[in-house]
């Protein structure tokens, strides 16, 4: 529990059935990983949308702060080998 008694946050994160990624559906307050997994099941897919959840304590997240995109993305805006227009693929390589 938080100093407040609070238990953690805990951010959601589900895959939908015809998804290919995890995408954040909201955020809930659990005792432990388990518990937030089974809330999240309960909330989040209770029309059988999802076919994985995941649980992320909001404190175990780093993200960058949109006030610094220019300074913090800029190195990767020089480095044109790395965007996908630089590359030919081939015909045989499925789903690109």
């Amino acid at each position: 529990m938080s100093e407040r008694g609070e238990w953690p946050l805990y951010e959601v994160f589900v895959r939908s059935k015809r998804g290919l990624n995890h995408v954040h559906v909201g955020s809930l307050r659990a005792g432990d990983a388990e518990m937030a997994l089974r809330h999240a099941r309960d909330v989040y897919t209770r029309r059988n949308e999802g076919v994985s959840i995941w649980v992320v304590k909001a404190s175990d997240i780093t993200a960058s702060s949109p006030d610094e995109k220019d300074p913090f993305f800029a190195p990767a805006a020089d480095k044109v080998y790395r965007h996908p227009t630089f590359y030919d693929i081939p015909e045989n390589v499925p789903h690109m």
